[in-house]
């Protein structure tokens, strides 16, 4: 089965697909592209939180998040300045 795998920094994105046999986690797919299984953040499956036992199926998009850096609420209210009441 095919799988694709995606990983994102500010400003820049790696895409990887790798061919998997039926039955394949997220730990395999992680090894076959090369990338560490020891992942900082979060894994999901299309937008779904996963972890690395989590079994894929033929076109499912493994994504590796990163870690918050700040809390969203809190960013949101540096975006808005004083303009909140």
């Amino acid at each position: 089965m095919r799988v694709e795998l995606a990983r994102a920094w500010p400003r820049r994105h790696e895409l990887r697909a790798v061919e998997l046999p039926e039955g394949a986690t997220v730990a395999d797919a992680l090894r076959a592209a090369g990338w560490s299984t020891g992942v900082e953040g979060a894994v999901a499956v299309f937008g779904v939180v996963a972890d690395a036992a989590t079994v894929l199926h033929e076109g499912d998009r493994v994504e590796l998040l990163r870690p918050l850096v700040v809390d969203p609420r809190e960013a949101r209210r540096r975006r808005a300045g004083g303009r909140m009441r």
